[in-house]
Order: C-alpha cells, then sequence, then structure tokens
C-alpha cells in the first residue's frame, strides 16, 4: 500500500508544483506601447513587434491598440519582413479606414510590395502590384506629403516594367522570332512612352524591319526617333545604319539636330512618339490616340542623364549592343 501511494504522493507533488508557478506578469497598455516605442528607437524590431502584438491580445479595446497595430506594422517592415508587413496593414486599414494615420498606413502597405520588386529578368507581379497600391495612396490622398513620393515610384515602377518588356524583346530578335519582338518593342511604345526605355525601343524597331525587308517601316520609324530624341545614342546608331543601307533622304536630319515641330504643335510642348505619328512625322505603329500615362512624369534630373534606365533597372533595360555598333550591318542587302 506504501508503495502504491508513491506515485499518488509524486503527482499530488508536480500537480501542486506546477500550479505554485508563478504566471508571466503582463504590463499594462502604456507600459508595452511605450517598450516598443523603445525598441523601434534602438532598432530592436522584433521586440518591438512582440510588444505592440501583446498589447493587442490583452488590451483589445485600449486606447493604444491601434497605433500598436499600425507600430507592429512597421516594425515588421524594418525588418524586411514585407508580407507580416502587409498583412498588419491591410488590418489596421480595414479597422480605422478613416484614422488620422490612414494616409502613412497606405502609403507604408505600397511600400511592402514596392521593396520585393525583384530584377529585370525576373516575374514582374509585384511591380504590377506595387504600382496598384501606389495609385491607390494618390488617388486616396492626392494632398498628402506620401503622394509625391508615391508618383516617383510609380514613374519607376514603369520603367521597371518597360525595362522587362525590352529584355525579352532583344531575346526575341536574337531568335529572329521578329513578329514577338515587334509586339514588345511596340507595347513600350504605347504603354510606356514616358520611360527611358523609348528611345531603344524605336532603334530596335529600325533594325527589326531591315531584318524583314521593311525599309518604308524602317525610315518612318526612324522619323519618330529623330523628331523625339535627335541627341540620343540611340538615333545616331539608327543615323548610321539607315546610312549603310542607302535609306537616306535630304529630309533625314543629322544626330543632334533640332527637328522644327509641326505648326499646329503649341510653343514650348514636347510630343510623344504617338503624337508624332499623329501630324505625320513617322508612324511607329502606335496608335495616335494614345493617352499619356496615369501620372506626370518625374524631371530628367530624378533619373539616369544618360538614358541607362531608372535606379530599379540600372543598366539592365540597355543592354546589348545595337546592330549598328556591332557591325552586323555594312551595306544594303
Amino acid at each position: 500500500m506504501a508503495c502504491a501511494a508513491l506515485p499518488l504522493l509524486s503527482g499530488c507533488s508536480m500537480f501542486n508544483s506546477q500550479k505554485e508557478k508563478p504566471s508571466v506578469a503582463i504590463g499594462s497598455a502604456d507600459t508595452l506601447y511605450n517598450n516598443g516605442i523603445d525598441a523601434l528607437r534602438t532598432r530592436r524590431y522584433k521586440v518591438a513587434a512582440d510588444q505592440f502584438e501583446a498589447l493587442q491580445q490583452n488590451y483589445p479595446y485600449s486606447g493604444y491598440t491601434a497605433n500598436a497595430q499600425l507600430m507592429e506594422g512597421y516594425a515588421y517592415y524594418l525588418r524586411n519582413k514585407y508580407p507580416e508587413a502587409a498583412q498588419q496593414l491591410d488590418r489596421f486599414i480595414e479597422l480605422h479606414p478613416t484614422s488620422p494615420d490612414a494616409a502613412y498606413a497606405f502609403y507604408l502597405l505600397a511600400l511592402c510590395y514596392y521593396e520585393q520588386i525583384g530584377a529585370v529578368s525576373r516575374d514582374q507581379q509585384m511591380t504590377a502590384e506595387a504600382m496598384a497600391r501606389l495609385q491607390d495612396v494618390i488617388a486616396r490622398f492626392p494632398q498628402s506629403k506620401y503622394a509625391r513620393d508615391a508618383q516617383l515610384k510609380i514613374d519607376l515602377c514603369r520603367d521597371h516594367l518597360a525595362g522587362k518588356e525590352m529584355l525579352v524583346g532583344r531575346y526575341y530578335q536574337q531568335q529572329r522570332a521578329y513578329q514577338a519582338a515587334i509586339g514588345r518593342y511596340q507595347r513600350v511604345l504605347q504603354d510606356f512612352q514616358t520611360t527611358n526605355h523609348v528611345p531603344e525601343a524605336l532603334e530596335r524597331l529600325v533594325e527589326v524591319y531591315l531584318d524583314l525587308g521593311l525599309t518604308d517601316e524602317a525610315r518612318r520609324t526612324g522619323a519618330v526617333l529623330a523628331y523625339n530624341y535627335p541627341d540620343s545614342r540611340w538615333y545616331r546608331y539608327t543615323y548610321d545604319t539607315l546610312k549603310s543601307y542607302k535609306l537616306l533622304t535630304d529630309k533625314t536630319p543629322a544626330p543632334g539636330k533640332l527637328v522644327t515641330a509641326p505648326k499646329t504643335e503649341a510653343a514650348g510642348t514636347t510630343a510623344s512618339p504617338a503624337q508624332s505619328a499623329a501630324h505625320n512625322v513617322g508612324r511607329a505603329d502606335a496608335p495616335p490616340s494614345l493617352s499619356s500615362a496615369p501620372v506626370s512624369p518625374v524631371s530628367s534630373s530624378e533619373l539616369s542623364s544618360d538614358g541607362g534606365g531608372s535606379a530599379l533597372t540600372g543598366n539592365l533595360g540597355h543592354s546589348g549592343v545595337p546592330a549598328s555598333a556591332r557591325g552586323a550591318r555594312t551595306g544594303a542587302p
């Protein structure tokens, strides 16, 4: 009987020890919030996220809860935990759509997608998602201090997407899949005409048209390039290529020579490639009714001055050597 009683006594002892174990004390709502803020200031982002999460779980109706939700999303963002940050910010926006901090929440949510944009050679779904979120910031809070930065980042996203089209177009061109290459280059002209990739797209179209024997299309596309980008290196390449094919005319301007705008153009305006086509300055197969970009383009000083693409694309968007530079054409066929 004594032996039989030992397991019972042992079980009671274990039960009593567990029962007597003190629970972890949870600080007050303001203590948890201030601890989280202090952790953010000292760059202990995981600790900050844990403090804000504990506040929400233990004090769901506290006056600090809304701020804790937003700051937890910010802490995840600083840790590069973008999916977790986006989930937390979505929750804040859903629960507090009229909060004074809603503009910041929408902007930070857009940055969570913007920071995940990959190289031009990879899938650009995240770029498209980032653009949509940034456009949402501008549409909802056009007068906020975040709208201007969102507008700049939209332009960089567009440049990134154009760089992707150029990368694929160059691949098709190298594989002699000319129709597919033309489609990619034309999309740059139609959908991304405010980006730095347009001059190269026009030059590549001239190359493809010449490879296909479409000399009239090549000449017209060269005219569009001359009218819009007379000082660009891409027009110099095109000029040399057309010269080697004996396709230059008396009306073909030399590189660097400014082409006079048609009289129908308002003074001080710069026509897009599509607008040039509408005035019979060249077609490049771009519809004349093409609308402009959804937001105003950034100034040239905010992008690379040498036409090498945005900070996102770097030199990837303009890699490859034109035909005129690689010596592929030495004369007419």
